[in-house]
């Protein structure tokens, strides 16, 4: 377990983390989003001892990172896939690591194993991929077989396989009792793999609660209709205290009754349904409704209101362009 309490982070006047209190339990996923600026790194690196806080506490199992006696098997952790020696292969590199720890060099096999590196153990780690160098890292997060694992970003610059790998992996991993925290922008993937959301913004807490208690808290939930019977549906539900609204294109929105209640109130009135379809947000979409008001840095595309943009000239997409690369097709 990672506890929290009231940790704060000051850089000069910059107050980068404030005031953080909650738990990381053990046996599920939990997710770390914020916007960018919000905060995420800095208190990672206070979890792991590389930041000392301005107040508060951060403990480790009931420890304080630099008391743990053997910090590679208590906590495994992936911060910058790039934060090796370009020049060792990648069996060195862990080889560094598992010798340092007091890790036997057996299982440096079984982590290259693991993330699927055996095949190029040997090769110098400066010549990986993006994704190649965060299998690495992942595997350096798993050599001490830790009940703590924390990813940074896990799956930047993983291919469909990797990520889809990845995501598996921390879920076992949460199963087999582990803590697992793990922050990312990738809110597709985190809607598939977090059980439990910490939200920050501007270094404060917005959010500690589960998947789907965040979106339902931070969304709008209706049920989406379609009939012929428009206006007797209209009155029927409005008897049944469901609220309408009408959306256009004879599409109505209803809050206040679950589409099976939807459904059984069409039926007794003998009522045709084209469309009954429960409707809710994205944890994206909750996401940015959340953090609206802490988002540090806003892009702007640098037209007037209401401008829109000018239409791309249909000859720049003409016979031979290859797609959005720049290179002309052969």
């Amino acid at each position: 377990m990672i506890e929290l309490e009231g940790l704060t982070k000051r850089y000069g006047e910059k107050v980068a983390v404030n005031d953080l209190t909650f738990q990381v339990r053990p046996g599920i996923v939990t997710g770390f989003l914020g916007p960018n600026g919000a905060g995420k790194s800095t208190t990672m690196r206070m979890m792991l001892g590389l930041d000392r806080p301005t107040a508060g506490d951060v403990r480790i199992d009931g420890q304080h990172y630099d008391q743990l006696k053997d910090p590679l098997k208590a906590i495994g952790a992936l911060l910058d896939a790039k934060a090796m020696h370009g020049g060792r292969s990648a069996f060195n590199h862990l080889l560094c690591l598992a010798q340092a720890n007091g890790i036997p060099r057996g299982r440096v096999s079984e982590v290259l194993d693991t993330v699927g590196l055996t095949a190029v153990a040997r090769k110098k780690a400066k010549g990986f991929s993006l994704g190649m160098g965060q299998r690495l890292g992942i595997a350096g997060a798993l050599l001490g077989d830790p009940r703590i694992l924390m990813f940074d970003e896990p799956v930047n610059g993983l291919d469909p396989e990797g990520i889809h790998w990845i995501r598996n992996l921390m879920k076992s991993l949460a199963a087999q009792g582990r803590t697992v925290f793990v922050s990312s922008h990738l809110m597709s993937e985190m809607a598939l793999t977090a059980e439990h959301l910490i939200v920050i913004g501007q270094g404060r807490l917005l959010a500690d609660t589960s998947m789907p208690d965040f979106i339902q808290q931070n969304s709008r939930s209706y049920v989406r209709i379609r009939t012929p019977d428009r206006e007797r549906l209209l009155d029927v539900l409005h008897d049944g205290g469901i609220t309408v609204v009408e959306s256009g294109s004879g599409v109505l929105e209803a809050e206040g009754g679950t589409a099976e209640r939807i459904g059984e109130l069409a039926a007794r009135h003998q009522l045709v349904l084209h469309e009954l379809s429960p409707q809710q947000a994205s944890l994206e979409e909750a996401f940015m409704q959340l953090t609206a008001e802490s988002v540090e840095y806003h892009a702007h595309d640098g037209l007037p209101a209401g401008t829109a943009p000018p239409p791309v000239p249909q000859q720049q997409w003409g016979e031979g362009w290859n797609g959005g690369s720049g290179k002309k097709g052969a």
